[in-house]
């Protein structure tokens, strides 16, 4: 699996309007097992995605969608800069319903 962590800092005043793109652009896109938004709750502009694909292929793939295109290119003029951005190597944990994935029992 692939999986990015990273942050987006909204213009001021336009974290809510950011937020709202890039949940419209989620339903629909092959490879990705989770696509994840959250508000960070220390920083009033801030939003944090965390993404679970089948590969990298996948996520690469899924910037040619135009339902994607048309989210970035309305997102962008509300992104005032990027924070951190982490690829990371998913391998499992409660929720995460990806073929091969260990599942946490609690």
């Amino acid at each position: 699996m692939y999986g990015l962590i990273g942050k987006f800092v909204a213009a001021p005043g336009k974290r809510e309007e950011l937020l709202s793109i890039l949940l419209e652009s989620t339903t629909a896109m092959p490879g990705c097992y989770a696509y994840i938004v959250a508000r960070d709750t220390t920083d009033a502009s801030s939003l944090w995605i965390t993404e679970v694909w089948e590969d990298e292929a996948s996520h690469r793939a899924s910037l040619s969608l135009p339902e994607v295109r048309d989210a970035i290119t309305r997102a962008r003029p509300l992104i005032e800069s990027f924070g951190e951005h982490h690829v990371i190597e998913p391998v499992g944990g409660h929720g995460l319903n990806a073929p091969g994935a260990s599942q946490a029992r609690g």
